[in-house]
């Protein structure tokens, strides 16, 4: 009897650890997978100063927005608190469900969306203004993928990482919090999309 006790709690312990161990895998995967990538975008959350910029990069401007990994929502959600029809895109299950659930929380549940999508599957062609928090790896790719894809009256913010080739039309904060706005402009009687650049920058 002693013996069929000792090896009840032994299957019920080994369950037990086997359940734990299935558990600790369907969390992580999502975070570690995205590191095995060519192109490693990780979870960094962003700060309060960064988020504070981007706004201001976005006053006066209206429109549908995207945040290009959006992590946990928060600038997603900012946005939406701000008027904006915004959208989020993320690898990261998790993050993408966590983000659903501040969005209801913070009642802007309506105005936002949150996809699980790789960024490089998805066009962005309708949105006006376009948020990146990337890496400098991915950046060079990205601003031949945004030239092509947005139409000319789109502003890109870049977060943390400036595209390589692009001049930025204004710049704030500093630092990781610096932040780097990208307005593209329809040339004169071209219907080709281009750069345009001015020489001040606001700080």
């Amino acid at each position: 009897e002693g013996g069929s006790r000792r090896s009840s709690w032994g299957l019920l312990v080994t369950a037990a650890v086997g359940g734990s161990l299935v558990a600790l895998y369907a969390v992580a995967t999502p975070f570690v997978t995205p590191a095995l990538r060519k192109v490693c975008l990780p979870f960094v959350p962003a700060t309060a100063a960064q988020i504070q910029n981007v706004l201001k990069m976005l006053e006066n401007r209206s429109g549908s927005l995207v945040d290009i990994g959006s992590g946990d929502g928060r600038i997603v959600i900012a946005a939406a608190k701000k008027g904006f029809q915004a959208v989020g895109y993320e690898l990261n299950p998790w993050l993408v469900w966590y983000s659903r659930y501040r969005a209801w929380r913070d009642g802007v549940h309506q105005n936002t969306r949150f996809y699980i999508s790789d960024l490089w599957k998805v066009s962005f062609s309708h949105y006006r203004n376009v948020v990146v928090f990337g890496v400098p790896q991915m950046m060079p790719q990205l601003e031949k993928k945004l030239e092509e894809e947005l139409e000319c009256n789109a502003r890109i913010i870049a977060c943390r990482f400036p595209f390589p080739c692009w001049i930025p039309d204004h710049t704030t904060g500093e630092g990781i919090d610096t932040v780097w706005a990208y307005d593209l402009k329809r040339s004169r009687g071209c219907g080709t999309k281009s750069l345009e650049i001015t020489p001040e920058t606001e700080s």
